[in-house]
């Protein structure tokens, strides 16, 4: 069963555009290139300058569980550091059949 993967990201306002770019270059590629990541989207809120949530389909938790293992995973994650009060929620969820 597919596993999708939500992280809630909120960056200062200010940084939006350098987040969403560092997405589109470099994060965003480097997830789908992950064996069992289906699809990757970032998605912007209309609302709330600055809050994103990383949307993400897995083919399974060991394939997560191996991205997380990854230098991939920890280029990311030195990304999000480097955005001034980057904070994030990773929630996972299975869809209902």
């Amino acid at each position: 069963m597919a596993i999708v993967r939500l992280i809630h990201v909120d960056v200062d306002p200010g940084q939006a555009a350098d987040a969403e770019r560092i997405w589109r270059e470099d994060c965003g590629p480097r997830m789908t290139g992950q064996k069992g990541c289906h699809s990757e989207q970032l998605l912007k809120c209309i609302d709330s300058p600055g809050e994103y949530i990383s949307y993400s389909e897995w083919e399974s938790q060991e394939d997560i569980d191996r991205y997380r293992e990854s230098e991939d995973h920890q280029t990311i994650q030195a990304h999000a550091r480097a955005l001034q009060g980057a904070r994030a929620v990773v929630k996972r969820y299975e869809p209902i059949d």
